[in-house]
């Protein structure tokens, strides 16, 4: 400064004025200047910085980073502050990036700027989420939360949905690891009316793995031996990761034996060796086995074991018609029903067995090469006809268990594989049965006569109502032809009704003959009793014929009978005349004619 104010000192103006600048303001001076500089400088300043509006997107640079704030620079005369948590979605985030922000203000209470990356993002995310979803961009996105059936995915400022089957090509068995990571995702559904989004990042690794797949199917050959990877247990089998390419092991193919649940023979990520049993190539299917590794069980049974053979064995499988009984491991045979009981009334096998009972048996048939083996229980039993003649002959008397009911008759069973007929016929000496549960029930018991034996059919013919004598003999001279007896009506049809007598004794009288005396009086009813007249007995068919009108209408006819009696005996006696025959007849022609003659 002293410088400047001695070279100026030499100039002729300034110093014919220099007794003016004694008197001079050197502070106002230098006020003036300094303002009028700082005016500069400001302005300068003002035009390196941008122009900047309320309620506008711009972008900016990260200028630092902590756990709460992210510090963004968008070159105007202060820098603004952006929470942390906005950038969560993007864990990379470092300083010099360049991000969008919203200016919300320019300038709050504190003089600082405000901004806001989250609503910069969803001003513009739509826009780029279709954009995205048309180009099939990939996209980075933030898993926020789990939600029923998938996720919630941060994608370019917008939720969109992760279904489930989406995460991965593998079943996922924990959502929740999922949570807080940052994955790339494929847009795969927009709906613009609700403006819904889902995500996949299946998608992005299926094209790959697609590829690998063709490459490992080419390669397979059936017999192929496989090391895998169990990727998931299901009730019909275990699907296996063959390194990009997955194969199913049928239940069936796990074990030479019975498996109820996969989970007894693998686990979840285990590694196994597996044969490849057939492959569609087209369809990418692989078929696998286990048990085909190992020997088979039948190969291992004993060259010694034959038919007629008693064997020990658990059931492991219950069916209707038997039950599979494992006599070895992997070496199972039938137990057919009918083969469980000597009874000819053939039930359900769950009525004998259940799974898990340990038993003995018979082998009844035995193919080694087709594998097959049938099985019998009741020949540990001896067989009650062996023997039947002589502990059931005929004759003897014994207590049944009614089985059954046909139109015919009732089948009962006196023991376990003895069974018998009652025919209809012999159950009752006197009540006309139509249907054989109207004499018992099923269940019950009833006493029966052994009437004959069919050894060979295993049936036997048996009888109830020969327990008691033959009631019919005496009952001819009680209901004889003729006599007046009383009955109740138990059974009323088109044809007539069964009347009720006494001993038991039924009788049936016709429609016609059921007439009553007296025309007003109503007709006869279930369970009227009337005086009957027995028209006819019939001792061999057991038959009783009745009529009630019979019973009034010889009762009318009665005094009309004794009148004419009574009438042919007072008439005088007629003398008989002789029986005319032919010759006579013929004298009294010639007769005739000879006295026609002599009138001529």
């Amino acid at each position: 400064m002293y410088s400047r104010i001695h070279q100026q000192t030499k100039h002729p103006v300034f110093m014919t004025e220099n007794k003016s600048l004694q008197n001079f303001d050197w502070d106002a001076y230098e006020l003036e200047q300094k303002g009028t500089q700082n005016e500069e400088i400001l302005s300068r300043y003002d035009a390196t910085l941008s122009a900047i509006k309320d309620n506008q997107v711009v972008e900016g640079t990260v200028m630092s980073i902590n756990k709460r704030e992210v510090v963004v620079s968008v070159g105007f005369k202060s820098d603004g502050i952006v929470p942390a948590t906005e950038f969560r979605y993007n864990p990379d985030l470092k300083i010099g990036d360049k991000v969008e922000v919203y200016i919300q203000s320019q300038e709050d209470k504190k003089g600082q700027l405000v901004l806001s990356h989250k609503e910069a993002r969803a001003s513009r995310s739509w826009d780029r989420v279709n954009e995205a979803c048309e180009s099939q961009e990939v996209v980075t996105g933030y898993i926020k939360c789990r939600t029923k059936g998938g996720m919630i995915v941060d994608v370019l400022g917008m939720e969109a949905f992760l279904p489930g089957s989406q995460i991965d090509v593998k079943p996922i068995r924990d959502y929740d690891v999922y949570v807080g990571k940052t994955m790339e995702f494929k847009i795969v559904k927009v709906n613009q009316e609700f403006r819904n989004v889902v995500v996949s990042h299946k998608a992005l690794i299926e094209a790959e793995l697609e590829a690998q797949k063709k490459e490992i199917v080419s390669k397979l050959e059936k017999g192929q031996i496989l090391e895998g990877t169990v990727k998931n247990i299901t009730n019909y089998g275990v699907f296996i990761d063959l390194g990009g390419v997955d194969g199913l092991i049928h239940i069936t193919d796990l074990s030479w034996g019975r498996v109820a649940d996969p989970k007894e023979i693998v686990q979840l990520d285990q590694k196994i060796n597996v044969v490849i049993l057939d492959f569609d190539e087209e369809k990418k299917r692989i078929a696998l086995g286990l048990k085909q590794l190992m020997p088979h069980p039948w190969d291992a049974l004993d060259a010694d074991l034959k038919v007629g053979d008693k064997v020990h064995g658990k059931v492991v499988v219950m069916a209707d018609y038997g039950a599979f009984v494992e006599v070895a491991e992997g070496v199972e045979g039938l137990v057919h029903v009918s083969e469980m009981s000597w009874s000819q009334h053939l039930r359900s096998a769950n009525d004998f067995l259940k799974v898990g009972d340990e038993i003995d048996a018979v082998i009844l048939t035995l193919d080694r090469e087709e594998r097959k083996m049938s099985l019998g229980i009741k020949q540990l039993k001896a067989d009650p006809w062996e023997n039947v003649d002589q502990k059931y002959a005929v004759g003897t008397r014994h207590f049944a268990k009614v089985r059954n009911f046909t139109n015919f008759g009732v089948f009962v069973e006196i023991e376990e594989g003895v069974d018998g007929l009652i025919h209809i016929s012999d159950l009752s000496w006197t009540k006309k049965i139509k249907h054989p549960n109207e004499f018992t029930q099923i269940g019950s018991q009833i006493e029966v006569m052994v009437l004959d034996i069919d050894k060979e059919n295993r049936r036997l013919s048996l009888g109830h109502k020969q327990l008691e004598e033959n009631p019919w003999e005496e009952l001819e001279a009680k209901f004889g032809v003729d006599t007046v007896v009383e009955g109740k009506i138990i059974e009323l049809t088109d044809k007539g009704a069964v009347i009720a007598l006494e001993d038991g004794v039924e009788g049936f009288c016709t429609a016609r003959h059921l007439q009553k005396e007296d025309k007003n009086a109503p007709a006869a009813a279930n369970g009227d009793t009337l005086s009957f007249r027995v028209i006819e007995f019939n001792k061999e068919a057991r038959r009783i014929l009745l009529s009630h009108l019979r019973t009034w209408e010889e009762r009318k006819e009665a005094p009309v009978k004794e009148n004419k009696a009574a009438k042919k005996e007072a008439a005088p006696e007629m003398p008989k005349m002789e029986k005319t025959t032919l010759g006579d007849l013929d004298v009294l022609a010639n007769l005739k004619a000879s006295l026609e003659n002599e009138g001529k």
